[in-house]
């Protein structure tokens, strides 16, 4: 997609159209699967998009890449700090690795190897607790006994101060001038960093233990902050003192029983904040007004489970942060908005700049017993990785056990004499997706379903492929095949072929069998193995009563059937005692005309579907019905209308699900649509839909549609035969619109719903982390 703008002259080639902006579009999405390629729990969508010769694979993957360098195994980090040979140098030399009981210095050799070194004047055989580039030229390590100034360039010892008699310092921080550290019972020292001297400037005396520091300077001087973070112990606070002088300045109480684990001052597009990460995986943030201290706009996200550490870095010359723990994430700000992005690595223990000249704007990163060093993607939602294929790719499957995606695809050869259109069964290695093998169709054969299934008593998985022969005096398909592939040795081999009289629209594994969905029928077909060894499908029962029967999901004996006019029947399966084959019967249907574009199974008792005129509603089994004529109505139990013409469900999700986490038990569908829309349909506990539905009806009064539309007209189900209320659907990005608004406008609305805006805000920033 472009924006065009259209000049009044024309440029040095004559055209008068200037490209100003392209945007990634992934429409028209025929068909896509949900894949985890990076077997990190997190899923991936992979489309089939555009068409004829622009036809490509469309990878979109949630959250921020790490492309990885190198790495080393290290066990048991405690934590990591980069520093550089010199104050004015471009690159980071070292990067100090710390352990329970010793430091280890590595640096960059001639051959870009990170290989282990010394820093004479650093104190090697005991823990680092933070280290940092000082001013003038030097570094300046802290451990828990000292502090101790040491030349970057002659790499000696300087200056050292060294801990009270009795004392030990537990927690430390530093920027270039400035270090601040507590020792044992509350004791905070501050001290200055000047050439080749250390300076104790203040002490102060603290009710608690403190359990976190930060003095990042967010100020005019890059080398001094006018502040200091303190997290405390026992009372579960934050304080923001003035330096030089220690003076307590703002106390912010977190609540709760989990103590502030890191604190961090920051600033992103000019306006300061302070984050507080505690201990259970929640995160606060904070405005800091950099004049008086004092913090507002308090709001709290659940970012993990485990503990988290804050660090900014740099990447393309804006701050990030990084929180590194059991899910890590980098937050971000974009239009003056803080937004969390899920890194795509699972638990990290820590995390630090690494900007070497063979590793530019690097990470260090520690995590599972070993240490990384690679590069961040650009810092955004979504990346989409375009495959281009030449061809229009119109079905797609993934096999987990040979690593291969399979297409089927459709190549459009244009002569000057004619035209010819070719359909292909593509493999593709799922890590290149480069072609290993490719299965031409008959001529006028169409590939139109694929499966990755296998069968009872066959240990093997196989691709199953439906057909239809679309000839061009045939109204409607007579003839197709399932065709039953195996992929040996990179090579797809057809082991079994069954024709069929008719389209074979659907394919699914059912119990150990094949179901077929062919033309208005649907047909079971077995495995079976014959008296010379080879395997053939055998058909075992089927159910006619369908205008086409195009889309088809099971679960369980429950075959649910989206039909091309006739909305959505539910089928079971059912074996008669004495007989070893069984019979589709039909249990319930929806009256109503819907034409279907889309089904899916959302549980046992409900049931999804996309029509024609841009609607989405569910069905309920109605097994509690008394008499049979109830029992065999499904009925409609959500409307909504989305807008978009869905061609394709997929039960999956984008973002990495915590178990433990508040969202990871909500299940949710992916849809695709003609458009070029991936959208997320979440299947909300009572509770929590009631709380959100009072939500949305507050924020339609406040949040005005565009152009004056109203909102309830906008989602109303609507088609030719009737125009009913949305029900039982929330609209999410109307929802979510809430953390855009201002702070009076978010009052306004907490007044209305009881609720603070900080629960108001955990609970939609909980939400978005369903995608």
């Amino acid at each position: 997609m472009q924006l065009i703008k259209l000049n009044l002259q024309p440029d040095a080639k004559g055209s008068y159209v200037e490209v100003l902006e392209r945007f990634v579009n992934l429409g028209p999405i025929v068909d896509f699967c949900v894949v985890d390629l990076e077997r990190q729990g997190q899923g991936q969508v992979v489309t089939c998009s555009g068409a004829y010769k622009d036809g490509s694979l469309r990878i979109v993957r949630n959250g921020i890449g790490i492309n990885e360098q190198a790495s080393v195994e290290l066990q048991g980090i405690k934590g990591m700090w980069s520093l550089r040979s010199s104050t004015d140098d471009l690159y980071d030399t070292f990067l100090v690795v710390s352990f329970i009981s010793e430091t280890r210095i590595l640096a960059m050799n001639p051959d870009d190897e990170l290989e282990e070194t010394e820093i004479e004047g650093f104190y090697s055989q005991v823990q680092t607790l933070f280290c940092h580039d000082a001013v003038h030229n030097q570094l300046v390590q802290v451990t828990a006994s000292s502090i101790r100034l040491v030349s970057s360039t002659s790499r000696e010892l300087l200056n050292e101060w060294k801990a009270p008699s009795g004392f030990s310092v537990n927690v430390a921080t530093a920027n270039a001038s400035q270090v601040l550290l507590a020792t044992g019972g509350g004791h905070l020292v501050y001290l200055e960093i000047g050439d080749g001297v250390l300076t104790e400037v203040k002490q102060a005396q603290l009710e608690y233990e403190i359990s976190c520091l930060d003095i990042n300077p967010i100020g005019e001087n890059p080398n001094y902050s006018q502040l200091a973070a303190v997290g405390m112990w026992t009372d579960i606070s934050v304080k923001i003192f003035s330096l030089p002088g220690l003076d307590l300045v703002t106390k912010e109480h977190l609540g709760g029983e989990i103590i502030p684990r890191s604190v961090l001052l920051c600033a992103f597009e000019g306006v300061s904040y302070l984050l507080c990460a505690l201990g259970d995986g929640h995160l606060f943030n904070f405005l800091l007004n950099m004049n008086t201290g004092e913090l507002t706009n308090r709001k709290k996200v659940s970012l993990g489970t485990q503990p988290i550490t804050l660090r900014t870095f740099s990447s393309k010359n804006t701050t990030h942060v990084f929180a590194a723990s059991d899910r890590p994430t980098v937050i971000y700000s974009s239009n003056k908005k803080l937004l969390y992005s899920n890194v795509n690595l699972k638990e990290v223990s820590h995390m630090c700049p690494f900007n070497s000249a063979a590793f530019p704007d690097s990470l260090a990163i520690a995590k599972e017993g070993e240490l990384t060093i690679g590069t961040i993607d650009d810092i955004q939602k979504l990346h989409i990785r375009s495959i281009p294929l030449g061809e229009y790719a119109r079905r797609i499957c993934h096999q987990e056990q040979s690593r291969t995606f399979a297409i089927c695809s459709l190549k459009y050869n244009q002569s000057s004499t004619e035209e010819s259109e070719m359909y292909f069964i593509r493999l593709l290695d799922d890590q290149t997706f480069e072609f290993i093998s490719t299965y031409p169709l008959d001529t006028f054969e169409y590939g139109c379903s694929i499966l990755s299934c296998s069968f009872s008593d066959d240990s093997n998985v196989y691709y199953c492929v439906g057909t239809a022969y679309v000839l061009p005096e045939e109204n409607e398909p007579t003839k197709g095949r399932i065709l039953v592939f195996i992929v040996e040795d990179g090579k797809l081999q057809l082991i079994a072929e069954k024709e069929t009289k008719g389209a074979v629209y659907s394919l699914n594994a059912f119990n150990g069998k094949l179901l077929a969905a062919i033309n208005q029928k649907i047909q079971l077909y077995k495995w079976m193995l014959r008296d010379d060894g080879s395997r053939e499908l055998q058909s075992e029962c089927g159910h006619h009563g369908h205008i086409l029967a195009l889309y088809v999901q099971t679960r369980g004996d429950f075959i649910v059937v989206g039909d091309l006019m006739k909305s959505i029947s539910l089928l079971i399966y059912k074996i008669f005692w004495m007989h070893e084959e069984g019979a589709i019967e039909e249990r319930a249907r929806d009256y109503n005309a819907n034409w279907m574009s889309a089904v899916e199974i959302l549980d046992d008792d409900i049931y999804l579907g996309a029509e024609n005129n841009f609607n989405l509603f569910t069905v309920r089994k109605n097994s509690e019905g008394t008499t049979d004529e109830e029992r065999g109505r499904l009925e409609v139990v959500g409307e909504y209308h989305l807008g978009e013409f869905v061609n394709r469900f997929r039960h999956g999700s984008l973002v990495m699900r915590l178990p433990d986490s508040d969202v990871g038990q909500i299940p949710t569908v992916i849809f695709g649509t003609v458009n070029g829309v991936i959208g997320v349909i979440a299947s909300l506990p009572h509770e929590q839909y009631i709380f959100l539905e009072k939500l949305q009806t507050n924020l339609v009064k406040i949040i005005k549609g565009v152009g004056g539309l109203s909102h309830e007209q906008w989602r109303s189900f609507n088609n030719e035969k009737k125009t009913a209320d949305a029900r039982n659907f929330l609209d999410g990005d109307l929802i979510e619109s809430f953390l855009d608004l201002s702070r009076s406008r978010m009052e306004e609305i907490s007044k209305a719903m009881c609720v603070s805006v900080e629960e108001l805000c955990k609970r939609i920033e909980e939400l978005t982390r369903l995608h």
